[in-house]
């Protein structure tokens, strides 16, 4: 009995191993490829070469036409705008459905949920058509703000907020209450604090959402000095020459962001998922 769980055991860690490296090759052949030249990529060979140095300085330089410097800054300044606006919103919205609950509030919840059901794809062009409409301002196509205003309060952080609200102790509540406290108060001073871990799985799936959001910022970025990382990236790929190394490097850094906000916050984030309020 005690070999066959021994032989089990050995088992389940080859398949684990297994699994996980397969999980992580795309981002080693990436690190690879980021010190390969374009020809050693496109043979497909997997080894440490020498000419990162070179991918690195062509990634930055002017002379590739690509801004990747600012593609970097655009892309910060929508992730980190977003997410903060993101939580705020949808963290105010989620505790009002569960604190406030009304019969008239359930079904307008429900249809929210509902909204969830329809693709982006089939909300771009009423979108487009809405902020085109205000060309001329600085939420016409072309500004940052359309870009961040559609993600800072979306059905499923909403949703998410309001099922870790479910947890929160409604004693406090009315606890605070009784000692004179107001409902904004009581939000930002006794609710936000307890949720720390909800608003930390909340800011990791808004930041690489948005992040790495492409579709519609290609759709409503048009200007080059305004184009984020994933666009640059693409730009790259689609160009009549690809350097592949080139490529893979921002690819690498373009990663980093995420995997450092992940890392950092992946106790919470854990926490924040199973809902819970300490």
């Amino acid at each position: 009995m005690v070999k066959k769980n021994y032989v089990g055991s050995i088992l389940k860690y080859i398949f684990l191993t297994v699994i996980s490296f397969i999980s992580i090759f795309p981002f080693i052949w990436m690190i690879l490829g980021m010190t390969n030249t374009p020809v050693d990529i496109t043979q497909g060979k997997i080894k440490i070469g020498s000419n990162f140095i070179i991918n690195f300085q062509n990634l930055f330089s002017q002379a590739n036409g690509y801004d990747f410097t600012r593609a970097l800054v655009n892309s910060a300044i929508v992730a980190v705008i977003t997410t903060a606006l993101a939580l705020l919103f949808s963290s105010m919205a989620g505790y009002a459905f569960e604190i406030y609950r009304t019969k008239k509030k359930d079904y307008v919840f429900n249809i929210l949920l509902l909204s969830m059901m329809v693709p982006f794809a089939a909300q771009m062009i009423p979108l487009y058509r809405m902020f085109s409409k205000l060309n001329g301002t600085f939420l016409g196509i072309d500004h940052f703000a359309v870009i961040i205003l559609p993600a800072i309060s979306t059905a499923f952080l909403i949703f998410f907020f309001r099922q870790n609200a479910k947890a929160f102790p409604k004693d406090l509540v009315e606890a605070a209450r009784l000692d004179g406290l107001g409902e904004f108060a009581i939000f930002f001073k006794i609710y936000m604090p307890t949720a720390k871990n909800t608003y930390a799985a909340a800011a990791i799936i808004t930041f690489m959402s948005s992040w790495n959001n492409y579709l519609w910022p290609l759709v409503a970025l048009q200007s080059p000095d305004k184009r984020t990382v994933p666009l640059i990236l693409s730009a790259m790929g689609a160009s009549y020459t690809p350097d592949y190394g080139m490529i893979m490097t921002g690819l690498v850094i373009a990663t980093l962001p995420t995997a450092v906000v992940f890392f950092v916050l992946q106790k919470q984030f854990v926490q924040g998922m199973l809902g819970s309020v300490k």
